[in-house]
């Protein structure tokens, strides 16, 4: 008995995954402006009772501040697009600096791994020797979720295999 594949157009998953950020763009601002202001404040305290020096500090702090919250909007652009259609699992990963690799997989074929090694949550999806890793940003908790999403999707999947349902 040969069943019929789903229709390559028909979508059972089409998700980002990407990093959170708590901090909106927003709150920021909001952040930077309370911290140059305070820094103001205590920094001119410090001039009047002659502690002058302290004055560079704070605008030093306010600089590493804010470089460190930049590097962290900027490791929020990767993401991974990862697709699930009639005929294809694809995975797009995209790096900070936009680099694109696309890696592609036979739905029947593909396997869920989800490890937990010393505390470590790991989530991949693989077949014939290849896997790739999915959402290594994520948290444990949103690993599980996404993993979860992905196996149902896949069953889905299969179902609409078994059943010879071609729409």
């Amino acid at each position: 008995m040969s069943a019929a594949l789903p229709d390559g157009d028909r979508v059972f998953l089409d998700t980002v995954l990407q990093p959170h950020r708590s901090l909106p763009a927003r709150g920021f601002y909001i952040l930077m402006a309370a911290l140059a202001a305070l820094s103001l404040v205590v920094g001119t305290i410090c001039i009047l009772v002659g502690a002058w020096p302290i004055f560079g500090f704070f605008g030093l702090d306010i600089v590493l501040v804010y470089v460190a919250l930049k590097l962290s909007y900027r490791a929020a652009r990767a993401r991974e697009c990862v697709r699930l259609t009639g005929e294809s699992l694809t995975v797009e990963h995209i790096s900070v600096r936009g680099a694109r690799k696309f890696f592609r997989f036979e739905p029947f074929w593909a396997r869920v791994r989800l490890r937990d090694a010393a505390g470590v949550k790991s989530l991949s999806v693989g077949s014939h020797g290849r896997e790739v890793v999915l959402g290594s940003f994520l948290a444990p908790e949103a690993k599980e979720s996404f993993a979860r999403q992905l196996l149902d999707a896949l069953k889905r999947w299969r179902a609409c295999v078994e059943r010879g349902d071609a729409h």
